[in-house]
């Protein structure tokens, strides 16, 4: 029996649950799948006056010749369907997996700094994308909740991803495009069968095809079992509760996991990670890790690479890394009355009002912020006598990625604070404020992800 064609109907069982968020986007590469989504929704949310007005994100990789000209191409779609577009550039560096897993990484690291709370972000996933992964993450030797497939929605940030076209087969989606006449992009690196995905959708699909026509169902109904499976193996062994680093990083406590078989401590990770909607590790790359923790001294730092995520070693527990761009900066000034936005996950300082003591300051001061350099030294209040800032931090257990981004306050070359973790007994610290005084106090607000509160 023929498919039924594409037409905005075909999304109310899905969109109709979405319609409280306050913002729905639409992930717009300008290829087909996304132009078909992005036309879809716009008829959809026409003949729907209370739903949310669609918006567009569309991130520049820079990876190739014509990049400037598709987003000027998406910008174009985006007017003429009298869509929002939001256009972004990523800074795509390979890394370990490779430039596509890089560039996905940086992607998805730009989609959920444009979700706010409850925002919806639509991607145009469909069931020969869900089959080829299933058939990648087999031959990568993936456990169960890999083989589970993309899921139709899991967090993103503080918002939603979502895949309305995830059961819908590709050829339906060429068939709305063609119907409709949209102009659409044709990346040139779709034909690259050096890439797995390529390979797998052009050399084996056709032939999985001639002998099972409906094999898309097939691997779709037992990527659906394995997920319940998964799901009910979730519930068998619970994960390990979420601990967190002294500035917030997420983590597990090795003690957790201590003791436990290898297949098991696996499981639990996957588990851990993929309900707060990252990616399971390749087992390959897991393997690995597991085997750097179980050889490596207490001072050693393990780390598991992934395109999504690092997951590293501190101490006595696992943690996912923040995802930071570049080095800390460069020197900033900050006033009372200000938000300095240090970007990323260093997030934003600002001076608030003190009580129980903090820093005088004079009409028109100015502190400037900066980062550690390496002989910084300060006495924090209420100890006895000062030390270097490597030994401070190594005492309080602030974890190697984050201490040479903790902000450094200064005003004349004399350290005032260090971030919101000490005041400097200098000469702006004051215990109680003179009648009618203001003190500061600075406050930190690290940009971490909150899909672990």
């Amino acid at each position: 029996m023929a498919d039924v064609p594409l037409n905005p109907a075909k999304l109310d069982p899905f969109l109709e649950p979405l319609l409280d968020a306050p913002h729905w986007y639409v992930g717009f590469s300008g290829g087909v799948d996304s132009t078909v989504l992005l036309h879809l929704l716009r008829r959809w949310c026409d003949s729907h006056p209370g739903a949310p007005s669609p918006g567009a994100i569309h991130v520049n990789h820079g990876l190739q010749a014509p990049s400037d000209d598709w987003q000027r191409h998406c910008e174009r779609v985006c007017q003429g369907l009298q869509i929002p577009l939001v256009c972004l550039r990523a800074e795509v560096s390979p890394g370990p997996r490779g430039l596509e897993a890089a560039a996905r990484e940086a992607r998805y690291s730009l989609f959920e700094s444009q979700l706010g709370p409850g925002d919806v972000l639509f991607l145009a996933h469909h069931a020969d994308d869900q089959v080829e992964t299933f058939f990648l993450r087999l031959l990568r030797g993936a456990g169960v909740q890999g083989l589970a497939g993309m899921p139709a929605q899991r967090p993103l940030g503080t918002g939603r991803l979502a895949r309305p076209l995830l059961t819908q087969p590709r050829s339906l989606l060429e068939s709305y495009a063609a119907a409709q006449d949209l102009q659409c992009i044709e990346d040139p690196s779709n034909s690259d069968i050096a890439l797995d995905r390529n390979f797998l959708r052009s050399q084996v699909m056709p032939v999985l095809a001639q002998r099972w026509p409906g094999y898309r169902q097939t691997v779709g109904r037992a990527s659906g079992h394995i997920a319940t499976a998964a799901a009910r193996l979730a519930q068998l062994v619970p994960g390990p509760g979420t601990i967190f680093s002294v500035l917030g990083d997420p983590g597990i406590a090795l003690a957790d996991l201590e003791s436990l078989p290898p297949q098991e401590v696996a499981l639990i990770l996957r588990q851990w990670l993929q309900g707060r909607g990252l990616p399971a590790p390749d087992q390959a790359a897991l393997a690995e890790f597991q085997r750097q923790l179980n050889v490596a001294d207490e001072n050693a730092r393990p780390r598991l690479q992934c395109s999504a995520y690092t997951l590293q070693r501190f101490r006595d527990a696992l943690y996912l890394l923040p995802v930071f761009a570049g080095g800390p900066g460069q020197a900033l000034s900050l006033a009372p009355g200000e938000v300095l936005d240090l970007s990323g996950p260093q997030g934003r300082l600002w001076l608030a009002q003190g009580s129980g003591g903090g820093l005088r300051l004079a009409a028109g001061e100015r502190l400037e912020v900066a980062w550690r350099q390496g002989s910084e030294r300060c006495r924090p209040v209420g100890r006895a006598g000062s030390a270097s800032l490597k030994k401070l931090l190594l005492e309080r257990a602030v974890p190697p990625w984050w201490r040479e981004r903790v902000p450094l306050l200064y005003l004349g070359g004399e350290l005032l604070a260090v971030g919101d973790i000490w005041l400097c007994d200098s000469s702006r610290w004051t215990a109680s404020a003179s009648p009618g005084e203001v003190l500061w106090q600075p406050r930190w607000e690290r940009n971490i992800t909150t899909a672990f509160d």
